[in-house]
């Protein structure tokens, strides 16, 4: 569909383009897929919002790579830090012309339960939630929100999200857990997709398996890629070319709702297409969100 695949990278896709003018916010923009993102999006002129845990990792991630921004401190897993954080956007006085939901966490060893939520749900989803619903109205009339969730989204429960256990105390089981919190992030971004309307759009996508940080955590992290197969991994810069391609490239103008695997529209699981399935969880992120 798109002329970029598996082996293409985030300069790939972004090649030819004048961003100048544009303003990107970016979650997780210090390390990974996330400041490679950071650093092609400045490379073609745009100016980005870098939110990191601390004002210091998002300063120095824009510092590196001589990209004009702000940096914005941004603990998902805090409420309190989020909504901070989107008081500070909202102070600077900027139109968007995305959002890149782009930080998480992944299979923790050991459940861990925070705010009577499962650390993963609460960093990769509700955190998001509150953050994107903070600055939507801030997007411009055809701004584009991307939100990285994942492959494993497959591996969620088998009844999509389970709504009884979301503490994730109940036989948690890692990849499980971190899965229905990435079929959490596809399904907000559907659920966006029909609430924006217009020229507005909002998807969703899957990155490719990429050795970063994030599963340094993991006791057999080698050992995974190796079951994976050492072939299917992408390198960062082929890691972050997908959620670039969808921020940014003229083709994605009307796509909306959708799901992305390296640039091309791939069909998520059969949870991730259940509308139902995602109004209850918008419905029930609110409330989460109203009681936090």
């Amino acid at each position: 569909m798109s002329g970029f695949g598996f082996a293409s990278t985030a300069e790939d896709v972004s090649r030819g383009l004048d961003l100048r003018g544009r303003v990107y916010l970016l979650t997780g923009c210090n390390s990974g897929i996330g400041e490679e993102t950071l650093r092609v999006l400045g490379l073609r002129g745009a100016e980005i919002i870098g939110l990191a845990r601390t004002l210091e990792k998002g300063q120095a991630a824009l510092d590196r790579h001589g990209v004009p921004g702000t940096a914005v401190a941004c603990e998902l897993s805090d409420p309190a830090s989020v909504r901070a954080a989107v008081e500070t956007v909202r102070g600077l006085d900027r139109r968007l012309a995305g959002v890149i939901a782009n930080a998480g966490i992944m299979a923790l060893p050991e459940p861990r339960t925070t705010l009577g939520l499962d650390l993963q749900l609460l960093t990769n989803h509700i955190g998001h939630f509150i953050l994107v619903n903070g600055l939507v109205d801030l997007l411009d009339e055809d701004g584009r929100v991307v939100v990285v969730s994942s492959g494993a989204h497959f591996m969620a429960p088998e009844i999509g999200v389970d709504f009884d256990n979301l503490s994730g105390e109940r036989d948690y089981q890692p990849w499980r857990t971190y899965g229905q919190s990435k079929l959490a992030n596809l399904l907000m971004a559907k659920s966006l997709a029909r609430r924006l309307g217009g020229r507005q759009t909002a998807n969703a996508l899957h990155p490719g398996v990429i050795q970063t940080g994030l599963g340094r955590h993991l006791s057999d992290y080698d050992g995974v890629l190796d079951n994976i197969g050492r072939d299917k991994l992408k390198t960062i810069a082929q890691g972050a070319a997908t959620q670039v391609y969808l921020a940014v490239h003229p083709d994605l103008a009307n796509q909306t709702g959708l799901y992305f695997d390296s640039c091309q529209v791939k069909e998520p699981s059969k949870a991730a297409q259940d509308e139902a399935l995602a109004e209850r969880l918008w419905t029930e992120s609110e409330m989460i969100v109203a009681s936090l």
